[in-house]
């Protein structure tokens, strides 16, 4: 590599996990309000794998070549003419561009300022690269457009995955009374996390063990969306994620006086700043299954397209 260049996980077209390698491409430089950051690990998440194959943001991004990734945690390498927040060697972490091209499998990435923030010091560059666009989804769905209060109970499906198990701290966080659902190996480290109530969505409908809920936020998609709207309160709110609102959804929640809405999650330096104060409070942890070396993104996306994953997946640049 020479300072014009870097490495990058590079496809050449849309496929299966064999698409991804590692090869030499021209190293961004920031313009005015960005940043360069040398990238010292990026969170994978099911966006990343999806795109790949040629759904989930591949119609923003267009025809490959592509540089997938928009989870961040490093360093800073050089300010832009105008940043006043960062200076070279800041450590910070981020989500920049969502849903446009971030390119955050590579040794560096450029982005405005703004999307980025101070990485949490208690954390690691693994543990604060699998937060961004996880914690982001979930403190966006719950604090932002829910607007949870103390005292709501707030049901959660895939409680156990990467946006779930944020969900679940950041709940417990706004005071909320937290359901989830996930299988019953994952229940204890659920509970000491925050979770109030568990279902074990192999053996118990959750529809059946769940009621008076104010907000559901799904993170499942289809079925499990119109499945959840009895055990919502006249008036509550369905926040459904993949997929935002079906047909059918909205005409089951319309019968029964619930409110629904999808969401896509934005990148916010803000809100990160929080969540950096939370997690160095020790409120908010950040759980990583498995960390893969950069030329293992193939290796890593097959782990995460297996599902059952507890927290999240990082490659280490």
């Amino acid at each position: 590599m020479t300072d014009s260049t870097m490495r990058a996980v590079v496809q050449h077209q849309y496929g299966g996990p064999e698409v991804l390698h590692v090869e030499q491409v021209p190293r961004p430089q920031p313009l005015p309000t960005e940043v360069l950051v040398r990238v010292t690990a990026a969170g994978i998440n099911p966006v990343d794998w999806k795109t790949r194959a040629g759904s989930g943001m591949a119609g923003v991004l267009g025809a490959p070549p592509i540089v997938l990734g928009w989870d961040v945690s490093g360093v800073v390498e050089q300010v832009g003419f105008g940043v006043t927040r960062f200076a070279p060697g800041d450590e910070v972490y981020g989500m920049p561009w969502f849903p446009r091209q971030a390119g955050a499998y590579a040794e560096y990435v450029t982005a405005p300022a703004r999307q980025f923030a101070k990485k949490p010091v208690k954390a690691s560059h693994e543990q604060a690269a699998g937060v961004p666009l996880a914690a982001l989804t979930a403190w966006q769905a719950l604090a932002d457009t829910a607007a949870i209060e103390p005292g709501q109970r707030v049901l959660i499906h895939a409680a156990a995955g990467g946006v779930g198990h944020f969900a679940v701290q950041f709940a417990k966080h706004l005071g909320a009374h937290v359901i989830g659902t996930a299988s019953a190996g994952r229940h204890a480290w659920l509970s000491e996390i925050g979770a109030d109530e568990l279902i074990d969505y192999h053996t118990t409908p959750f529809e059946e063990a769940a009621r008076d809920v104010d907000v559901v936020l799904d993170l499942v998609g289809g079925e499990t969306g119109v499945r959840s709207v009895p055990v919502l309160r006249p008036g509550g709110l369905l926040i459904a994620v993949p997929g935002g609102v079906s047909a059918d959804l909205a005409a089951a929640a319309q019968k029964r006086d619930i409110r629904t809405t999808g969401i896509l999650v934005e990148p916010d330096g803000a809100a990160l700043t929080t969540i950096a104060t939370l997690i160095d409070a020790g409120a908010v942890v950040s759980e990583i299954e498995q960390v893969f070396p950069l030329a293992d993104a193939p290796e890593a996306h097959r782990r995460g397209e297996q599902g059952r994953t507890r927290g999240k997946l990082v490659l280490r640049v």
